[in-house]
């Protein structure tokens, strides 16, 4: 199509929407005027079918009841291909006269066919004759079966002819290409390319002799990281010249060209067999003059991959699959051994894998497997760690840790070991999360001589009660006790002002001194403070509940001056008279004349019986009306003589029994009338009674 048709069929496209016409269509109908009623008289009525190129029409009549008669005179249906009558129908299946088709096909030449169907003016039969009924259909032409031409023009094709749908195409043996004409037949074997894995090639005409003067090219290139070999058949023949070295190629040749390579001319009777070529392009020039007689040559060629030299090996890992050969596109792995990890160029990688490539080479070197590690272990607070085995945190290393004795120890015991397992974690020889040293409580790194006499209070070592706090609240002086590494236990009362509860920043902590003077630089202020939720004194009569803990904001470090004492153990029990210690930094002296001081002091009291206190707290209200009550949650302690108790100052401070050379804080200096007064004892709020609302505070806080 031109440039001005294709602009005037888009321009009647887009201005008037017009179509190609459709092709003919490949089947269809064709029956009288009036079918299946009578057919009218006088009438004359022509059909012209036409189906696409390269197909013949079959007509089948499915009824036909015309007017009989001799050479359908009156009423007839003619079938044309042009001008060619190719029948002239009338009567019925049963008539005598006329000439019927009965329901053998009619087949047209070509594409076209005309029908006609013409009626006289009367029809002299008793009934009316109806007519005719017939479909057709497109029928492809095997153009390359037809006869050939009788005007000489030779047949369609001149080697070989391929039917196809609707029409035909002509085609050359090898070694000849297809002239213009698209018919005939010319010697032609250049430019012949072969790029398949696998195919056969052979000279001219083989096994018969080619025209003379043959010049061949043949290109054998498949896709690189193969390479061809040549498999010449037995029967082969070039002519040679016969001389004392042997043949040579002088007029007839076959050359066969390797890149990289010398060039080898083939000649003679004896097959050449099978060649390697070691290439991927392999180039065939054959060559003959305008004499002599060559048969020609015959060969199958096939590719195989290229070759790779074995990887090597990877000390502490395994490459797979171990094969004998390997070859272009297999692909190998390395795996380390456990323990190992990958390592290549100085970097740790997931996995590791290679291919072979097409130059024979591996596209990447073998990595290397190092011992894994499972880095710096953990740090242990309050404790430190040792390697048993290994070293540099390696795989199988062994370490194992410890704490600060005797302030803490570990938990789950001494024996306890990490391992660097496979999967890079410290893993635990027991079941166990991650080492955590435990507070030592109630083991002093020293202890307070008791020779001398039970009424003699004394002045307590430096480290014999490491528990002991000094408590300033809002400028009074109490004591407190040290039971956790963020936890100091107290009375509530000493955390009341004026019946409210002070702030947190009126409260000033002090540790580990036996002897202070003023307010210590070192005093910690506390983050909050947890008053027994039934503690209800508004007017210190009520000291019912009297147990409070104070958190701190840091963590305390343990050592000889700073530990905790211990809770009450499971089944803990008050036995009248045993002794216990109580100490603070509360006044001193007789009834008559206190003194405060600023050592930290402390007496060994025996547990006094509950009726006994109660008693003397009974006769005590007969002549004062500020007495307050003894409950269940309180016990005492004292001599009945006086003399010694805890007094002013050291409310909140512990009241400590031992087990087991453990010391466990039984009580909290609480109240009493007066101090040392003979007939009366000090009253201690009861740890026992407590130890699950101390867990349940220091556990939700």
């Amino acid at each position: 199509m031109g440039w001005t048709s294709c602009i005037i069929w888009f321009l009647c496209l887009s201005v008037c929407e017009c179509w190609p016409l459709p092709d003919p269509p490949m089947h269809g109908e064709v029956h009288s005027p009036q079918y299946p009623g009578p057919y009218p008289p006088s009438l004359q009525k022509q059909w012209d079918l036409h189906v696409p190129e390269g197909h013949q029409i079959r007509l089948t009549f499915s009824h036909l009841d015309i007017e009989a008669s001799a050479d359908c005179y009156y009423d007839s249906l003619s079938v044309l291909y042009g001008e060619k009558l190719l029948g002239k129908f009338c009567g019925s299946d049963n008539s005598a006269d006329g000439h019927h088709p009965g329901y053998l096909p009619v087949f047209s030449p070509g594409n076209t066919l005309t029908l006609i169907f013409q009626t006289d003016a009367n029809n002299p039969e008793r009934h009316q004759n109806v007519g005719f009924s017939a479909q057709y259909q497109a029928i492809d032409i095997d153009e390359c079966s037809a006869a050939e031409p009788e005007d000489g023009s030779g047949p369609l094709c001149s080697q070989i002819c391929l039917n196809t749908l609707g029409s035909y195409l002509c085609a050359c043996h090898h070694g000849y290409e297809l002239r213009s004409d698209q018919r005939s037949c010319v010697l032609s074997c250049r430019g012949g390319l072969f790029d398949e894995p696998e195919g056969h090639l052979s000279s001219p005409g083989y096994p018969s002799p080619p025209p003379h003067d043959v010049s061949c090219q043949y290109v054998i290139a498949v896709e690189s990281g193969f390479t061809v070999s040549l498999n010449f058949t037995d029967n082969f023949h070039i002519e040679s010249v016969g001389t004392e070295e042997g043949p040579r190629c002088f007029y007839h040749w076959l050359e066969v060209v390797i890149p990289g390579e010398k060039t080898q001319k083939l000649c003679g009777n004896k097959s050449p067999g099978l060649i390697h070529t070691n290439s991927n392009v392999v180039r065939l020039n054959y060559q003959t003059d305008d004499a002599g007689l060559s048969s020609g040559w015959s060969l199958d060629y096939s590719t195989r991959r290229v070759e790779c030299s074995f990887p090597g090996d990877v000390a502490e890992g395994r490459v797979t699959p171990r094969l004998t050969k390997y070859f272009y596109r297999d692909y190998i792995y390395v795996r380390c051994d456990q323990g190992y990890k990958l390592m290549t160029e100085g970097q740790e990688i997931d996995s590791f894998s290679t291919m072979c490539q097409s130059d024979g080479q591996w596209h990447l070197q073998l990595p290397e497997c190092h011992l894994i590690d499972c880095g710096e272990p953990e740090l242990l607070l309050n404790g430190g760690v040792t390697f048993l085995s290994g070293d540099q945190n390696q795989y199988r290393s062994t370490i194992q840790y410890h704490c600060n004795e005797p302030f803490y120890h570990l938990l789950g015991g001494a024996n306890v070991t990490f391992t660097c397992e496979a999967d890079r974690i410290w893993r635990a020889n027991i079941d166990i999360v991650s080492p955590t040293c435990i507070p030592v409580c109630g083991k002093p790194t020293r202890r307070n001589s008791f020779t001398q006499r039970i009424m003699g209070g004394s002045h307590a070592l430096d480290d014999t009660i490491p528990w002991q706090v000094l408590l300033n609240v809002a400028g009074g002086r109490a004591g407190g006790i040290v039971i956790a590494d963020r936890w100091i236990m107290t009375a509530a009362h000493v955390l009341e002002k004026n019946g409210q509860k002070v702030t947190s920043d009126s409260v000033k902590i002090t540790m580990g001194l036996t002897e202070v003077s003023g307010q210590p630089d070192s005093a910690i202020i506390p983050s909050s403070l947890h008053v027994h939720p039934e503690y209800q004194n508004p007017h210190q009569v009520d000291f019912n509940n009297d147990i409070a803990l104070i958190k701190l904001q840091d963590p305390i470090t343990f050592r000889s001056s700073v530990m905790p004492v211990c809770l009450p153990p499971d089944g803990a029990t008050y036995v009248t008279g045993l002794l216990g210690t109580v100490s603070g930094f509360g006044t001193t002296g007789t009834a008559d004349q206190r003194m405060v001081t600023n050592m930290l002091n402390f007496l060994n009291l025996p547990i006094v019986a509950q009726k006994t206190c109660s008693d003397s707290l009974t006769l005590l209200k007969q002549t004062r009306s500020d007495i307050p009550n003894l409950t269940d949650n309180m016990f005492c302690a004292g001599l009945p003589d006086g003399g010694k108790d805890s007094c002013q100052g050291d409310s909140g401070g512990p009241f400590t029994l031992t087990e087991n050379g453990r010391f466990w804080v039984a009580g909290i200096v609480s109240w009493g009338a007066d101090c040392g007064i003979k007939g009366r004892y000090g009253v201690y709020t009861k740890v026992t009674n407590y130890v699950n609302w101390i867990n349940k505070t220091m556990q939700e806080n």
